[in-house]
């Protein structure tokens, strides 16, 4: 790694993918996407590497997409296209780039879990939830109608995917336990020793065979209309950009306040 804000370690079949900004709750600024990128190629080129696990160090899995207002004024004009092209090339492009790698993934959550967050966790094919996780999309107040890789209705279901956007509101670990956006739900001292021990029992299989598993299941998906739902969605995301920059000026409408809360309720 280039830098110091994603940290790999890979022992005994088992790569760990570190998020390693938890003095910003781990938001995500574009330095930290193409760190995290380079740490899954390199975690799928890895002969030896059969099980990637993603985590994060500090109070908090992420609190999204780093766009505090100094971010997004950049005394210019903004262009969708160029919204646009950053945008498909480091939030869906990676996410599911990240979904697509034949290698089984385990996320492990703990304190928020917000907007651009889901698309770290949800890419991967199994979630360990410690119990004080919070998930959430809040970005509606932001003028968008959701983020970029609109997993929403697949990970929760219709009526809860809309009650989430629609008010912003955080689900627990028990909630996303009981909809199955996650597997399990575990104390916080327990998550990397949990997370670790599903991990080994998962790099113990034959690693063809988890090919060919994961493999079924994402077809199956993507049968029923996964990936070009998720590529039609981020259309009508960037329609919230364009919407808010004829509005504001801005591609984003500055409601940061809501998602600022989330984070401070678990200080």
């Amino acid at each position: 790694m280039s830098t110091d804000l994603v940290l790999y370690d890979a022992d005994e079949g088992i790569a760990t993918i570190s998020l390693n900004r938890p003095e910003r709750h781990n938001a995500q600024n574009m330095a930290l996407l193409d760190e995290l990128d380079a740490a899954w190629s390199k975690a799928e080129s890895d002969p030896e590497v059969k099980v990637i696990v993603l985590r994060a160090r500090g109070k908090h899995f992420s609190s999204g997409h780093d766009v505090d207002r100094a971010t997004w004024d950049h005394g210019g004009k903004w262009l969708v296209s160029d919204i646009y092209e950053a945008e498909a090339r480091r939030y869906v492009g990676y996410s599911l780039r990240w979904r697509n790698i034949p290698k089984p993934s385990i996320a492990a959550v703990q304190g928020v879990c917000i907007a651009g967050g889901l698309l770290l966790a949800w890419p991967c094919d199994l979630i360990v939830a410690a119990d004080d996780a919070r998930f959430s999309d809040p970005v509606v107040a932001m003028g968008i109608g959701g983020v970029e890789y609109h997993a929403h209705t697949w990970e929760m279901g219709s009526r809860l995917a809309k009650e989430i956007l629609f008010t912003g509101r955080p689900i627990g670990a028990q909630e996303a336990l009981r909809v199955g956006m996650i597997n399990r739900v575990v104390a916080r001292a327990e998550l990397d020793a949990a997370t670790r021990e599903l991990a080994a029992q998962i790099a113990a299989k034959h690693p063809f065979a988890l090919r060919m598993a994961k493999r079924a299941v994402n077809q199956t998906l993507d049968i029923q209309g996964f990936t070009a739902a998720v590529q039609s969605v981020f259309d009508i995301h960037q329609l919230g950009h364009a919407h808010a920059i004829s509005e504001t000026g801005q591609p984003v409408m500055m409601a940061l306040d809501g998602m600022k809360n989330q984070v401070a309720q678990h200080k």
